[in-house]
């Protein structure tokens, strides 16, 4: 590939500190391996994270109407993959990959710098786990849809409905057995 083993080093390093790659002495490095318990950690800090920044955007009025458009039009894009002829996996990537963009726009807006890196590093091992198997339940639309709701609650102030709405997405969004084991947990 013509590239000298620094920068390869310098990537491996990075995702062994994104949590993507272990590294076992005398062995070399492994892609992670998520269980349900993983993936359950994930959420539940993920969720936790998410909650307190619905807080400070509405309590703070950080979200204008520009905000809002472009909002929007991440999820109208999610729709659009979700309805297009993509094959399944191909919508599947597509649709994470605005799920993250609409999630990152949100967490940036609240301008809560270590909440951000925290949920930037666990969101790529969630990818990671979503890549791996991208056997995604139910309907990709609802899960791009679901968004809406998130943005309908943050415009309107309503703190409570929309943690509940961010809850539903995030349990829609995952895989059947986590989901199953996720709502068993989920208070």
């Amino acid at each position: 590939l013509n590239i000298s083993r620094s920068p390869v080093r310098e990537g491996i390093i990075e995702l062994q500190n994104q949590g993507l790659v272990k590294y076992i002495p005398r062995k070399g490095n492994f892609i992670t391996k998520m269980t349900m318990e993983d993936i359950k950690e994930i959420f539940d800090i993920r969720l936790l994270l998410e909650n307190d920044i619905i807080e400070i955007l509405i309590n703070e009025k950080k979200l204008t109407e520009a905000d809002f458009a472009k909002l929007t039009q991440i999820v109208d894009e999610m729709v659009d993959i979700a309805t297009s002829d993509l094959s399944v996996s191909e919508k599947v990537l597509g649709i994470n990959e605005k799920d993250i963009e609409f999630h990152t726009y949100i967490w940036n807006k609240s301008e809560s710098k270590r909440r951000v890196k925290i949920l930037t590093d666990l969101f790529y091992q969630l990818k990671l786990a979503m890549i791996i198997d991208t056997e995604i339940t139910g309907d990709l639309i609802t899960t791009s849809t679901d968004h809406y709701d998130i943005i309908k609650y943050l415009r309107s102030g309503d703190i409570e409905k929309c943690k509940e709405a961010l809850k539903s997405h995030i349990i829609t969004y995952s895989k059947k057995g986590v989901r199953k084991n996720y709502l068993a947990q989920v208070k």
